[in-house]
């Protein structure tokens, strides 16, 4: 099952959205992997990253909870609000995804 994540940085959380930036970058390839189907940062009307967006393919709640709660952002304490919701892909890059 898919699941995203939205998450809102605390205020003033650039210095450290940016100082945690290579170790989240890091564990997004090595310990999500083919797990992750989606991810990108939030941008803020200067367009500075503000939050993150991410689409994790996982069991079930529980799992997704688990892989987002050892991402580095999270450990950091970046985050002021977070929302976690089941999710399907119905289109990718303009076509339709089979059922």
């Amino acid at each position: 099952m898919q699941f995203i994540l939205i998450a809102h940085d605390k205020a003033g959380g650039l210095p450290l959205r940016m100082s945690t930036r290579p170790a989240h970058l890091t564990y997004c390839e090595q310990e999500l992997g083919a797990k992750l189907l989606l991810a990108g940062p939030m941008l803020d009307v200067a367009g500075n990253p503000a939050g993150s967006v991410m689409i994790v393919e996982a069991a079930d709640e529980a799992e997704a909870k688990a892989l987002l709660a050892k991402d580095p952002y999270a450990l950091a304490g970046l985050f002021g609000q977070t929302s976690l919701s089941g999710f399907r892909t119905v289109f990718r890059n303009g076509e339709r995804v089979p059922a």
